[in-house]
């Protein structure tokens, strides 16, 4: 080990930094709210729903467009009769998108870098403002998913799924909320 060398080729950091900059070039505020973000994914995508919300209704403490970009790795701590299938960041988005309530012009992605959250073989997923009401349409209940631990099963019935495989590097994960309100 006396000859082997590391080198970083990208830090957590530098993701949010470089997709706060393709952001503003677009047009988007961009909002980094820190790259170590922890705690269980269901209630960090409660807070993050709450700070959308008050961007919506009060512009604050940014003024839409804009993009609300964190990063770090949640945990699932998984409890009663369960578990589904998914992994922290599916969890986040449905707990996201159940706090949301279908708000209007809010879409986003939580993904973990390395292309798999959790242990299944998806990297992470999306949402958009109707995912509710189309998981509704299909006779799904959200809430039962998050119950379960199966958010995997949530987003795969509603084709919201990102599957990229193995990327080969981990830069915590990435998420992402896009307002356009």
């Amino acid at each position: 080990l006396q000859t082997t060398t590391n080198h970083l080729i990208a830090t957590p950091q530098q993701s949010l930094s470089v997709a706060a900059d393709l952001a503003q070039a677009k047009g988007y505020t961009p909002l980094i709210l820190g790259n170590a973000i922890e705690g269980e994914a269901r209630q960090v995508g409660i807070v993050h729903a709450g700070i959308a919300r008050q961007v919506t209704q009060y512009g604050q403490p940014v003024s839409s467009p804009c993009v609300i970009l964190s990063g770090g790795e949640t945990t699932v701590t998984a409890t009663g009769a369960c578990c589904g299938k998914g992994g922290r960041n599916s969890e986040f988005l449905l707990s996201l998108a159940i706090a949301l309530k279908g708000l209007d012009k809010v879409w986003a992605i939580a993904c973990d870098t390395d292309g798999i959250d959790g242990s299944e073989d998806n990297a992470g997923a999306v949402i958009t403002p109707n995912i509710l009401q189309q998981a509704q349409d299909l006779g799904l209940k959200a809430t039962d998913f998050l119950d379960r631990h199966d958010s995997y099963s949530f987003f795969q019935a509603t084709g919201a799924l990102v599957e990229t495989g193995p990327t080969l590097t981990n830069v915590n994960d990435f998420r992402a909320i896009l307002i356009d309100a």
